[in-house]
């Protein structure tokens, strides 16, 4: 099945506490339709003092959201937006906007 999201995107949550938040795409994580969005769904986490943490305490880290509850931000208009894929006439899969922006290539074939 075709992702309509990829590492690197700015996405809009449509649901949730942080309905309305854009933000990055740090990681997919395809076997669980979920996704991991710079800033959003934080929780703290206690730790230990350890070497990597001395003092211990609390840590925030971002949760994954799923990937029903975010849309892609359309480049023209900032805003969140359905994608549908077309195929081009060089071959290149392309995600597309409702309105008909593109969005980005997903896949070139030679």
């Amino acid at each position: 099945m075709a992702r309509h999201i990829k590492k690197g995107d700015m996405v809009e949550i449509i649901t949730g506490d942080d309905k309305g938040t854009v933000g990055k795409v740090m990681r997919v994580i395809t076997s669980k339709d979920r996704i991991i969005i710079e800033g959003v769904n934080r929780h703290y986490k206690h730790v230990k003092p350890s070497r990597k943490y001395p003092q211990g305490g609390r840590i925030q880290a971002e949760e994954p959201v799923h990937i029903s509850n975010i849309l892609p931000v359309n480049p023209k208009t900032s805003k969140g937006t359905r994608v549908r894929f077309v195929i081009g006439k060089k071959g290149e899969k392309k995600r597309v906007g409702v309105d008909g922006t593109e969005i980005g290539i997903v896949r070139k074939t030679e």
